[in-house]
C-alpha cells in the first residue's frame, strides 16, 4: 500500500484472513487503522466460537492470575491480540510494527471524514461459501462480558444519519452543478472563450 495511512473498514471481513493482511502491512512499515472491529466474521457456529472462547479463559497463570495472559473482551482488542500473534512482538521490529496498528469499534473521528477502504482477499462474501455457518466478533464480546455494545450501536447510528444526509446534500450540489453547466447563458460564455482558445 505504502500510504500515509491506510483505514480499514472491518465490517465483513473474516478474522484470520484479515489480521494476517493488517500484519503484513504493518511489517512492510504502513500504518493501518481498522474501524468497525464489532463487524468482523468468523467462520464456524456462533456456539462453537463461544465455546472457544470459554476455553481461553481458562488459559491463565495459577499463582497469580493478573500476572496475565489477559483475556480481552472488547472486539478491538480482540483484533489487536490476533495480529499480535502473527507478528514477532517480542522484537525490536515485531514492537515497532505493532505500534504502527490502530483498532476501533465504530468510526471515531477524524475517521468518520476519512476514506475507508476494504480488502478483498480477506471479505466473508468472497471467502467463504453461502452455505456455511459465522458469527460476529461483536456478538461474542458481548457474551463474554463487554458492556459498550449499546454505546457503540447508538453513535453508529448517528454518525450513519450525518453521512446520509451529508451525502444527499453532496449529490443535490452535484446535480445543480450538471444542471448549471447545461445552461443557455454557460453555453454563450463557453462559446466566447472558444474564440480566444480557452
Amino acid at each position: 500500500m505504502f500510504e500515509k495511512q491506510v483505514v480499514i473498514d472491518a465490517r465483513g471481513h473474516l478474522l484470520g484472513r484479515l489480521a494476517s493482511v493488517v500484519a503484513k502491512e504493518l511489517l512492510n512499515g504502513q500504518n493501518v487503522v481498522v474501524v468497525r472491529c464489532e463487524g468482523i466474521n468468523i467462520s464456524g457456529s456462533f456456539y462453537r466460537n463461544k465455546l472457544k472462547y470459554k476455553e481461553f479463559l481458562k488459559k491463565r497463570c495459577a499463582v497469580h492470575p493478573r500476572r496475565g495472559p489477559f483475556h480481552f473482551r472488547a472486539p478491538s482488542r480482540i483484533f489487536w491480540r490476533v495480529v499480535r500473534g502473527m507478528l514477532p512482538h517480542k522484537l525490536a521490529r515485531g514492537a515497532e510494527a505493532l505500534k504502527r496498528l490502530k483498532t476501533f469499534e465504530g468510526v471515531p473521528p477524524p475517521f468518520d471524514k476519512q476514506k475507508r477502504v476494504v480488502v478483498p482477499a480477506a471479505l466473508k462474501v468472497i471467502r467463504l461459501k453461502p452455505n456455511r455457518k459465522f458469527c460476529t466478533v461483536g456478538r461474542i464480546s458481548y457474551e463474554m462480558g463487554w458492556r459498550f455494545k449499546e454505546v457503540v450501536d447508538e453513535l453508529e447510528a448517528k454518525r450513519k444519519e450525518k453521512s446520509a444526509a451529508f451525502y444527499k446534500a453532496k449529490k443535490e450540489a452535484k446535480r445543480a452543478q450538471s444542471d448549471a453547466a447545461q445552461s443557455e447563458d454557460v453555453k454563450k460564455v463557453n462559446e466566447v472563450l472558444a474564440q480566444y482558445g480557452y
